[in-house]
């Protein structure tokens, strides 16, 4: 008998690096990983940019906030060109030429990324600080420069040098976009740059036609105005974001991020359901101090995924539940994402108002998830999962103390303070309470890397707020935002002349409208163009205006679950191994209630309970009738009613009925909605007593 062949030893699997994985999906592209002298230069400048805006925050430059912009990205600019490849194929020999080296064989098509910056790169660098700094130029130059207050004395008549300058900038933008974020976005600003140069070109009887503008017109608008460059998305960039992102780097660093996971895990670990509410209880948790969704689902999958598949959850709706408890990050107080900040500055209220706005509709969306979590361990026979952890009390004792900086975020603006010197503070009181942990305590040389970390951390969204300004200027200048609107409100006219029924409309498209944008473009672009192009529209139908932003940014986040991009559902993918496809799909499922949410606060003036917005009654009326659409959503979306058993086609139908009509926060509306809803539980008991007292459970599930 022939001996059998000796085993073949398997690879272990390759553990996950959430920092790795995340970069691959988040809206900006990998950057280099820099080592020696460049990256020395790269820590020393991160620094550098760091200090000025902590400078900035407690004594502000006397030229005023314009001025500090023009340093500020005057030092991120370059740094774009120097961390982030070009990433172009290119023929052999230009890549080599391009390298610096001389031309092998042997090449590798990503040698240029793989040691670091090009000689371009350099050049690049080069032209971006002198495009930056060219406006506080002190000397004459051609008829330019001349020194800051110059270069504003000239704006509507800018001579040949600032137009040459400003022409300059407006390309290293666009590179610098192209090489963060991909073709799309600069794509878009091409498309309105185009718009605002044709546009005196189309038919005047067009809606959107302009006198047009000549080039040098345009440049002014974006290089020597308040809506170009330096406008709101760049001011936002350079003075609460980057003091946010660093903020995150240091708890990260402190070791907040897996305290936050293991108390998750702690708290849950007797319950049935321990492994999907550990997951969805990460991603929240995670999510007050991260505002990336992306990375959250990363984090959060790289340490319950092996909890999920042991309790029986397959890859995909594993996925699913990942990547919807992730993108909740930038939903979840009290860091949000980018564009909530933008929020307080368009709309000029404190960014402890968006807060607030934002804590109802947290909430709600998280009781979706959770709701659909119960379902689906009941309905997928989902095992019990034990899970080894603290007592969630002793975690408490021993680490607790992780929350006090975000409680600390929330006092200090209850008590008048601004968000930025907020922040500074609790950053402060963050790096000081590390020292209670040995392993964590932020020592010096950790202290830089955050620093560094955190100001590194917002190279790509300064470059998209400063191109988000070519978008805005050209709205600004040509009047496109309220033709779109008219032309957004006449498409909805055209159906109906019911005015609830023309808001409903014009809602429901502006949704899809920005929803298809979000899927090409960040979250940060995608809101600044839904502001300017949709918000005036449902501004001009009487939705007041926190609700017509808060509209806008949840559509601009929800791209990160929308497919077939869904940014989000694809790292869960990746993290799970589960089909994409489905795995999208089942984000989908899970994130349901947060694409509803936004539909309710517009289209009622009740919905702006949902916001905190109206006084007590209206704000627990709002929340209470919502909260039971959600329920029904999610009975209807998993097909099963928790504590009764599987719901069929027509209750599931009866359901969406249901939690639709909820959504509509009126009296009639509301109590059509309420019948139904019993109509579904009646259909779901008199279904269970045909199929038996179990119900229909499957073998080994929890009834």
């Amino acid at each position: 008998m022939a001996e059998a062949d000796p085993p073949v030893a398997r690879p272990a699997p390759t553990p996950i690096d959430p920092s790795e994985l995340a970069s691959r999906f988040e809206d900006e592209k990998p950057g280099r990983v820099l080592t020696g002298p460049v990256a020395v230069i790269l820590t020393a400048a991160t620094l550098v940019i760091g200090l000025l805006a902590l400078w900035q925050v407690f004594r502000p430059l006397a030229q005023g906030s314009k001025y500090y912009l023009i340093f500020f990205l005057a030092g991120v600019l370059p740094l774009v060109f120097l961390a982030y490849p070009a990433d172009l194929r290119l023929p052999r020999r230009l890549r080599a030429m391009v390298a610096g080296r001389a031309s092998t064989p042997d090449l590798d098509p990503t040698v240029v990324n793989q040691h670091g910056p090009s000689r371009v790169d350099w050049l690049l660098a080069v032209a971006a600080l002198a495009g930056c700094l060219y406006p506080v130029l002190p000397i004459a130059l051609a008829g330019g420069g001349g020194g800051y207050d110059a270069f504003l004395d000239r704006q509507g008549l800018l001579v040949g040098m600032d137009v040459a300058m400003g022409s300059l900038l407006l390309l290293l933008l666009l590179e610098g976009c192209r090489r963060t974020t991909g073709w799309i976005l600069p794509a878009v600003c091409l498309v309105f740059l185009g718009y605002g140069y044709y546009g005196g070109l189309l038919p005047q009887t067009w809606a959107v036609a302009h006198a047009g503008l000549d080039f040098g017109q345009l440049v002014d608008a974006f290089y020597n105005s308040d809506s170009g460059f330096y406008g709101t998305p760049l001011d936002v960039a350079a003075t609460y974001i980057v003091l946010f992102t660093i903020y995150g780097a240091v708890l990260d660093l402190s070791g907040a991020g897996r305290f936050f996971v293991n108390l998750s895990a702690a708290a849950f670990r007797r319950s049935r359901t321990a492994a999907g509410r550990t997951a969805v209880a990460s991603g929240f948790l995670l999510g007050t101090v991260s505002g990336s969704g992306a990375a959250t689902t990363v984090s959060i999958g790289a340490v319950t995924w092996p909890i999920l598949r042991r309790a029986g959850y397959p890859a995909e709706r594993a996925g699913g539940m990942l990547a919807a408890a992730g993108v909740g990050a930038i939903l979840s107080p009290p860091t949000l994402g980018a564009a909530a900040f933008i929020i307080a500055e368009y709309l000029g209220v404190s960014y402890l108002q968006v807060l607030g706005w934002a804590v109802v509709p947290t909430i709600l969306y998280y009781l979706g998830i959770v709701l659909s979590v119960e379902i689906d361990a009941r309905r997928s026979g989902v095992r019990p999962a034990a899970l080894e952890a603290s007592s969630a009390w002793q975690l408490l004792l021993r680490s607790g103390y992780h929350f006090a900086s975000l409680f600390a975020i929330v006092g200090l603006l209850a008590i008048g303070l601004s968000a930025t010197r907020a922040v500074v503070l609790a950053t402060l009181l963050a790096i000081a309470l590390s020292f209670l942990d040995r392993t964590h305590r932020l020592t010096p040389p950790r202290l830089v890397a955050a620093l560094s970390s955190g100001v590194r951390g917002v190279l790509a969204v300064t470059v998209v707020c400063a191109a988000a300004g070519i978008i805005t200027a050209t709205t600004t200048k040509t009047g496109l935002g309220p033709q779109a609107a008219a032309l957004l409100v006449g498409a909805a006219s055209a159906v109906s002349s019911e005015p609830a029924v023309v808001l409903a409309l014009t809602a429901l498209l502006a949704a899809v409208a920005l929803s298809l944008l979000g899927l090409a473009i960040p979250v940060t672009a995608s809101f600044v163009i839904g502001w300017v192009i949709i918000g005036p529209a449902l501004l001009d139908l009487g939705v007041s205006a926190p609700a017509a932003a808060m509209f806008v940014f949840y559509f601009a986040v929800l791209s990160e679950v929308s497919p077939p991009t869904a940014l989000a559902a694809v790292a869960a993918a990746a993290v799970t191994g589960g089909r994409l496809v489905p795995t999208m799909w089942h984000t989908l499922r899970y994130a349901l209630p947060a694409y509803l949410i936004p539909l309710a606060f517009v289209i009622t003036p009740t919905g702006l309970g949902l916001l905190g917005i109206g006084g007590p009654q209206r704000i627990l009326t709002a929340t209470a009738v919502t909260a039971l659409g959600v329920a029904v959503l999610a009975v209807a979306a998993g097909g099963w009613l928790p504590g009764v058993g599987p719901a069929g086609v027509p209750e599931r139908v009866i359901g969406a009925a249901a939690g639709l009509a909820l959504l509509w926060l009126q009296p009639v509306p509301v109590a059509i909605g309420a019948v139904l809803a019993g109509v579904m539980t009646v259909g779901v008991y008199v279904r269970r007593g045909f199929a038996g007292p179990s119900g229909g459970t499957r073998a080994g599930s929890p009834a």
